[in-house]
């Protein structure tokens, strides 16, 4: 009990390390009520004041179901490992035979000694496999930290999108308001009318795109928050976090990502793995039920028999050449994957990174010359509206372009967020490129398995 009780805090620690190391956060299995009463407690804590990013992704890495279904592959991986490293089963057979007046009873133990003979090898095989899925475990942390962040962005994107589109719809119906009352005075044609109300036509269209968004962005991340009910109605901050002073400066980004990239480090795992049972298919490929067990035989009217017998299958049409070459051609197929595994890698940090790097001077752009230059001329159209030198009508349009241009910027400040989480998930590695294919995990193992 001591024992399970150590290899649990183990994953726990380890879970926890992955996500302090890399993200700050905390990272909790919820296997008792108390557990879950306790992510209960930090999630209402952390969702009585306007979220944060980080405490959107603490909210996700604690109360999102989907990871914490993940959590119980280690249970279930750890399980097998318990299972590769125990004696098998003897079996035992009783026989009784009656002809005429004569008894016979046969009593026979077997035992399974090519599995005894493996079994360091399994033991191996399935620790192997443990580290691998704890390496996609401690990914799915990660990628869900990366995936919750961007959710927040997004959402908080939309919330401020929404609030200027509201501004853009409300110059433009006073816009339109204004020009029908021209047109009725006689003071405008049909075209300058129809013009002003094109504008609040699609400025309504616009402000029920950006509702849309708004919501389906919101839903995401409460989706991946894990929460429901009157949880669902928290607050977000009216604005995205200001553009940092200068942008981050990875020169040796590929290095990087080669030493700390998840799913290159579990191909090469992976691939280990595969030789191993590469090695054991050549071992046992003539051998595949090899037992030994005692025999005892007693008759009524006899002296009673002892010995051993031993069974063994003998390879007079296969001779495991097709099991040999198969597990030769799995294991290609893995040094090939490992090897686009390291080529990808390298390819999505330099994409990241260029995205990255773009999107904060796009962002720096906005903020530091067009939002400016845009003050600017509202400033200056406000003070030729006060001399009476423009009319209403300019003055509006004026102002829909500056709320444009403002909106412009929020939605590169957004992306430019967006693009700094992208990096930091590409130097940690993706998802989809951790596990080795299902179908070659079976194979290898299956038949190690069976010798």
């Amino acid at each position: 009990m001591h024992v399970h009780s150590a290899r649990r805090r183990t994953h726990s620690d380890c879970r926890s390390q992955a996500a302090n190391d890399r993200l700050g956060k905390d990272v909790k299995w919820a296997r008792s009520d108390a557990d879950r009463d306790a992510i209960d407690k930090r999630v209402a804590q952390l969702l009585e004041q306007p979220l944060s990013a980080d405490d959107a992704t603490q909210i996700a890495l604690l109360n999102n179901k989907g990871l914490q279904a993940s959590f119980g592959e280690l249970g279930i991986s750890e399980a097998d490992r318990v299972q590769a490293g125990r004696l098998p089963n003897p079996g035992f057979s009783f026989g009784r035979l009656q002809q005429g007046s004569g008894l016979e009873i046969d009593r026979s133990i077997q035992f399974n000694l090519a599995r005894l003979l493996m079994l360091p090898m399994l033991n191996q095989i399935e620790s192997r496999r443990f580290e691998q899925t704890r390496s996609a475990v401690a990914l799915s942390v990660l990628s869900l930290a990366s995936e919750a962040r961007k959710a927040y962005y997004l959402a908080v994107a939309a919330d401020e999108t929404g609030r200027y589109m509201l501004q853009v719809q409300t110059a433009a119906e006073a816009g339109a308001e204004l020009a029908r009352r021209q047109t009725q005075a006689g003071n405008w044609n049909k075209l300058q009318q129809a013009r002003e109300q094109s504008f609040y036509v699609e400025a309504a269209l616009n402000l029920a795109r950006s509702e849309q968004a708004r919501g389906a962005a919101r839903e995401r991340l409460t989706r991946l928050m894990g929460l429901w009910g009157q949880q669902a109605q928290f607050r977000l901050p009216e604005r995205l976090p200001d553009l940092p002073k200068a942008p981050s400066d990875l020169p040796d980004i590929e290095q990087t990502a080669m030493a700390q990239r998840m799913d290159v480090q579990a191909a090469k795992l992976g691939t280990e793995q595969l030789a191993k049972n590469l090695g054991l298919t050549r071992a046992t490929r003539f051998i595949n039920v090899l037992e030994i067990g005692a025999v005892r035989n007693s008759y009524n009217d006899a002296p009673t028999q002892r010995g051993y017998e031993i069974s063994v299958e003998l390879p007079l049409f296969d001779w495991g050449d097709a099991r040999v070459a198969k597990a030769e051609a799995i294991y290609m197929q893995a040094v090939n994957r490992a090897a686009e595994t390291a080529i990808n890698a390298r390819s999505e940090v330099r994409g990241a990174y260029a995205n990255y790097r773009s999107s904060y001077d796009i962002a720096r752009h906005f903020r530091d010359e067009i939002v400016p230059l845009k003050k600017r001329i509202s400033e200056e159209n406000q003070l030729r509206y006060n001399g009476m030198l423009i009319g209403v009508f300019e003055l509006l349009a004026d102002v829909r372009s500056q709320i444009t241009s403002v909106n412009g910027y929020i939605e590169a400040l957004r992306d430019f967020w967006l693009a700094q989480a992208d990096l930091e998930m590409a130097l940690i590695g993706t998802p989809s490129m951790t596990a080795m294919p299902a179908a070659a995990m079976s194979t290898m193992d299956s038949g190690a398995a069976a010798h």
